[in-house]
């Protein structure tokens, strides 16, 4: 193990020094007039294309070559010391996320085989000259000799062979802190930044896996969450190579995310009768204790949620929120309808965010023609200790939810993870009581419903929770209708509530609807007072201008 461990560690001051020359040979360039031009480019690198691996231009073959080289050369020791390692340490993380119609799992089998794993790309990644950060990406076809011991819980024992493994993925090394001292780093950090592919097959040994339904899928779906929770970025692991402390390398909550999930429209059907009973699952990391479901709206196409949930944010740089919506299906397995997701270093710390994401087959797949529907989510990031100039619109002394956080001023990581507990109870007691004051100044461009060619507009207002509606009066033949009339509507919870706004066209025998907005209260709630122009679902044309106000009114529930 000793040995082993030394070289690994001569790979590691190996790769310390290519880091360290290639910083060098950076420094130098810039005094070379006849490499401006190459280092312009990589001047000129945004962060995200910093993420991306470099053209071999900027990093000699040979680098690539001399760590596979190293690879192949040490890896029947690796295998021999690492196999032993991972089994003990892999396995308590298999047991939590054992499914339940297992009763036991333990690894019976467990090597690395003789193919050793080949980098095919690099990037080097400074970091204001405190750290650096070195990606790998590898590639493995291996033939490792994995056999999972499982019991069920009917005392069914399985010898399950995981087989026909092949990887593609991006490894980062952080390098931090850098100092004088040889090798140049006190630790290194590794994790990996992007899983590309990984496929493997099941197979019972001696037998068919398919006999038992539902055991290839829970045990596919055990594998990759215990990767996910174990080392996928943001989660890395800190190797100590000089004596210090650490511990700002490790994984830390940095803020947290409050989602809405308001609504989704035109999805389509996946029923041969009737009309797709959709939900959503919201998650920022795919762990079962933090992903979120919605409830099931019912034969609906253009379903309204309004549910609010919460995610704790690592690394707000790189993270994504992601939105799958499932036809629910009763026993049968939920059909997917179609997913999204909004990168969160796109979002304005402390600012609301609204956005329509198109849904697509799958988040690997760049192009998608064919229309699947649009989802709704109403976002706001809050990082933890973040200065501002809101207004509180809570009370000063509880916290609803974790939007309290981004009003709070002074608070830092720690002290906002041991309140979560604190304001998760605090919510309970409190809701967020006020007025809405709603002007309805005017519509433009309403498409034509009569006749004529014209329309007689008027818009019907309603707050979905209190189902306490209102109407403005009747424009007689336009399709820019002036109203501005104002209506007030008491609030008995406005986080959770929402404002129902629909355009109609005033017929003598009658009525046809013409469009809709729905709109949420958080922002008027932080923000006291706004303007907006909407456009209008379900209209081939048309927006409506809006002018909404809110006076607070805090109460606190009985206990």
């Amino acid at each position: 193990m000793d040995f082993v461990f030394g070289l690994v560690l001569g790979i590691l001051v190996g790769l310390a020094i290519i880091v360290v020359f290639v910083r060098l040979e950076n420094h130098r360039s810039k005094l070379r007039s006849e490499l401006a031009a190459t280092v312009a480019a990589f001047a000129r690198m945004t962060v995200e294309d910093s993420r991306k691996l470099l053209p071999s231009e900027y990093y000699p073959s040979w680098v690539l070559k001399w760590l596979n080289l190293h690879l192949q050369k040490i890896w029947p020791y690796v295998n021999e010391a690492a196999s032993e390692l991972i089994k003990t340490s892999v396995e308590p993380i298999l047991e939590q996320y054992r499914p339940m119609i297992l009763s036991s799992l333990k690894f019976s089998k467990f090597t690395l085989g003789t193919v050793a794993p080949q980098f095919t790309g690099i990037s080097i990644i400074e970091d204001e000259g405190d750290s650096v950060t070195m990606e790998l990406e590898m590639q493995w076809d291996g033939n490792p000799s994995i056999i999972l011991a499982i019991k069920t819980l009917l005392g069914v024992s399985l010898p399950v062979q995981v087989k026909d493994i092949g990887f593609t993925g991006v490894f980062r090394l952080i390098f931090k802190p850098l100092v004088d001292e040889f090798p140049c780093f006190g630790a290194v950090s590794y994790s990996l930044r992007e899983k590309k592919n990984l496929e493997f097959r099941l197979k019972v040994v001696g037998g068919d896996i398919s006999a038992i339904p539902g055991i290839y899928d829970a045990i596919e779906g055990m594998i990759r969450d215990a990767i996910e929770d174990s080392i996928a970025w943001p989660v890395r692991k800190v190797v100590p190579i000089l004596p210090g402390d650490y511990g700002d390398l490790e994984l830390k909550p940095v803020g947290m995310l409050e989602v809405k999930l308001v609504q989704a429209k035109d999805l389509t059907n996946k029923d041969l009768i009737g009309k797709s009973d959709p939900y959503a699952v919201v998650y920022i990391r795919p762990l079962q204790d933090r992903m979120k479901k919605s409830k099931t709206i019912n034969n609906d196409l253009n379903p309204i949620w309004n549910e609010h949930f919460e995610f704790i944010v690592e690394d707000a740089s790189t993270q994504h929120l992601v939105v799958k919506v499932y036809d629910d299906e009763g026993i049968q397995s939920s059909e997917l309808i179609g997913c999204a997701h909004v990168r969160l270093s796109e979002l304005q710390p402390g600012k609301v965010k609204d956005v329509w994401l198109k849904l697509v087959k799958s988040l690997e797949v760049q192009r998608d023609n064919k229309n699947r529907g649009q989802v709704h989510l109403e976002l706001l990031y809050c990082p933890f200790g973040m200065e501002n100039g809101f207004v509180n619109p809570f009370t000063p002394n509880f916290s609803m939810t974790s939007l309290e956080k981004v009003l709070k001023s002074g608070m830092n990581g720690t002290e906002a993870t041991e309140n979560q507990k604190e304001a998760t109870q605090k919510r309970k007691e409190v809701i967020i009581r006020g007025v809405l004051t709603i002007t309805i100044i005017s519509a433009e461009d309403l498409p034509p419903v009569d006749l004529m060619g014209k329309a007689d507009p008027y818009v019907v207002l309603t707050l979905k929770k209190s189902e306490t509606k209102n109407k403005t009066r009747v424009v007689n033949d336009s399709l820019n209708p002036v109203w501005n009339q104002t209506f007030d509507f008491v609030v008995e919870d406005g986080l959770h509530d929402m404002l129902i706004l629909e355009v109609w066209d005033h017929d003598t025998f009658g009525k046809d609807y013409i469009g809709r907005c729905i709109m949420t209260l958080t922002r008027v709630i932080l923000e006291g007072e706004y303007k907006d122009s909407l456009p209008l679902d379900g209209a081939k044309s048309g927006k409506l201008n809006v002018q909404l106000k809110w006076m607070p009114q805090p109460i606190y529930r009985d206990s």
